[in-house]
């Protein structure tokens, strides 16, 4: 048992090139014996996916959306053969076409299959939330597309999950069914005129026109009369900075 927040959480190139590679060439010693523990071998085919969570390795038993299994070769795929994916009331359907995984040094390592569990038979069975995910491993990793890898066909190691949507458990939030949230939204207000604001808001109205154009001439005419002032200063102070702020305004307004 793994002690809570633990995950046995492994990416693809760890169930290939340590997991599965190990299990088939390493045969009987210790580090084969722990990895049985971790993943299980068996004939997943023969049972309800509902089933399987009962028989996962140990570090799988408290888990609630994920399972792994090494799943050996039927003697019907040894001989040249299709596997029967065939339960007694069910069967894994094939999803889309069958792509290389690849290491994080760009080799290529093995094959990937997707399938999903339907009830029934086909072509009327109706289709589950459960998934499947199956790995099987290339000989050689190689980084030339133009060879045709080997696969090691004696197993292959499978994924079994139910599809959800969230990525992970602790990303879900509860159903709407189970948990009502009230929020309280901004109400959006409808677009105000300037008059509209001005006759109804608290807050200190921006001056009038005719304000403005009084204190622009009544701030001129003061200018003028001062004569003592330096006029290079009086043109940056009143005139370049205090008047284009001004007439900035006016036209804003305007």
């Amino acid at each position: 048992m793994m002690a809570p927040g633990f995950r046995f959480y492994p990416t693809e190139e760890e169930l290939i090139s340590f997991y599965l590679k190990h299990k088939i060439e390493a045969g009987t010693n210790v580090l084969t014996q722990r990895i049985d523990k971790i993943i299980p071998q068996l004939h997943v085919y023969d049972f309800y996916p509902w089933d399987l969570p009962k028989y996962a390795g140990e570090c799988c038993q408290e888990e609630t959306e994920q399972w792994f299994f090494f799943i050996p070769r039927q003697e019907k795929e040894a001989r040249g053969g299709r596997p029967s994916r065939l339960t007694s009331t069910g069967y894994w359907k094939a999803t889309g076409s069958m792509s290389i995984v690849y290491s994080s040094s760009n080799r290529a390592i093995g094959i990937k299959r997707t399938m999903v569990f339907y009830n029934g038979r086909a072509p009327t069975g109706t289709k589950t939330k459960w998934k499947m995910n199956e790995y099987k491993a290339f000989e050689d990793e190689s980084s030339n597309t133009n060879r045709k890898p080997t696969l090691m066909g004696e197993l292959s190691v499978c994924r079994i999950y139910v599809k959800s949507n969230s990525v992970r458990a602790f990303d879900r939030r509860p159903s709407a069914s189970g948990v009502t949230i009230k929020e309280q939204l901004p109400v959006p207000q409808p677009f105000q005129t300037n008059e509209h604001h001005a006759s109804t808001s608290t807050h200190p109205s921006h001056p009038s026109i005719s304000e403005m154009t009084k204190s622009l001439s009544d701030r001129s005419h003061d200018s003028s009369d001062d004569q003592t002032i330096n006029h290079h200063h009086r043109a940056t102070m009143d005139g370049d900075d205090q008047i284009l702020w001004d007439w900035e305004e006016l036209n804003k307004w305007l």
